[in-house]
């Protein structure tokens, strides 16, 4: 067992020394991947947490592009720009649960400043249930997800480990949150130690990206065959499949597009990978089209801290 699944398999790896450090998207002479991470934005008048409405932004355009293609094969079909209808019916720029449930954590964090995994439970509750944080309503949900919030406790079985808490975690990079939070908020749905660690993983690398750094299990997958990337729901795939996407790629847009087209679980691998890439290159390099086709933006914009 190597790489990304060992590291899931054994805990979330810390970026310690030079060697852990990559540097970002762009080659330098010495092959060394530069990253710079997004300056801080400003909302209504004040500073929010640095790229989180990058990070937002990033993961609800790549939502919104899979959205379309959801369970389509890998080479059945090719991406290459937003549109609407297909798999789930929906306008073109309309996302998902991904970013439903990323929504409702962050207006917890918002609302109450701090994490708090029972208010979480109930604003996710309030999305499935009376079709809170959508445009729409809710149109897709994973069994999973559903069950936990029935009976009030996360799926802790081996089938439980879909990505349905890892595609919205990403909002807790951007606070001070613990490794024992992490799970915490992931267990709300998925409570097994796969879906825990993989969300602790997904932050660290995060958090990483916000400091101008890849850790080596990320650099291990650059040049890896897009054969060797499963793009399905489980949760250890997604994961390595969006940080493949990103690794590989020199844009935003770049990185979601390719992302789409694994095919499969396409939504939530290309919001997956849209929050890493919307967090390292930031919200000007997000197509505009893709930006004003986006919708609920204003939604967005009011569960942001």
């Amino acid at each position: 067992m190597t790489g990304i699944n060992q590291a899931i398999t054994e805990s979330a790896p810390k970026v310690r020394s030079a060697e852990d450090m990559a540097t970002r998207r762009k080659s330098d002479s010495e092959g060394f991947l530069l990253i710079s991470p997004a300056p801080p934005t400003t909302k209504r008048g004040h500073t929010s947490k640095p790229a989180l409405r990058d990070c937002i932004y990033g993961l609800a355009v790549g939502d919104a592009l899979g959205v379309p293609y959801e369970f389509r094969p890998r080479g059945t079909f090719e991406c290459t720009d937003m549109i609407g209808y297909g798999t789930h019916g929906q306008p073109t720029g309309t996302w998902s649960d991904d970013t439903s449930m990323t929504l409702a954590t962050c207006d917890s964090i918002r609302e109450l400043g701090h994490i708090d995994a029972s208010d979480m439970r109930d604003k996710f509750v309030g999305w499935i249930a009376r079709g809170e944080y959508t445009i729409d309503g809710v149109f897709d949900y994973g069994g999973t997800t559903a069950r936990a919030l029935h009976t009030g406790k996360g799926g802790s079985g081996e089938r439980d480990n879909g990505n349905g808490s890892l595609m919205r975690i990403a909002p807790l990079a951007f606070t001070d949150a613990t490794d024992e939070e992490i799970s915490e908020v992931s267990a709300i749905t998925h409570a097994h130690r796969t879906s825990t660690d993989a969300c602790i993983i997904f932050v660290e690398l995060m958090r990483s990206v916000m400091k101008g750094a890849l850790p080596s299990w990320v650099l291990q997958l650059k040049d890896v065959p897009e054969r060797e990337i499963r793009s399905g729901g489980f949760v250890r795939d997604t994961l390595k499949a969006a940080s493949w996407c990103f690794v590989n790629t020199n844009s935003y847009e770049d990185c979601v597009l390719a992302a789409v087209n694994l095919g499969d679980d396409t939504d939530t691998t290309a919001a997956v990978a849209g929050a890493l890439a919307g967090t390292a290159y930031g919200l000007k390099a997000i197509p505009q089209e893709w930006i004003d086709t986006l919708r609920g933006k204003e939604l967005i914009e009011q569960c942001l801290f």
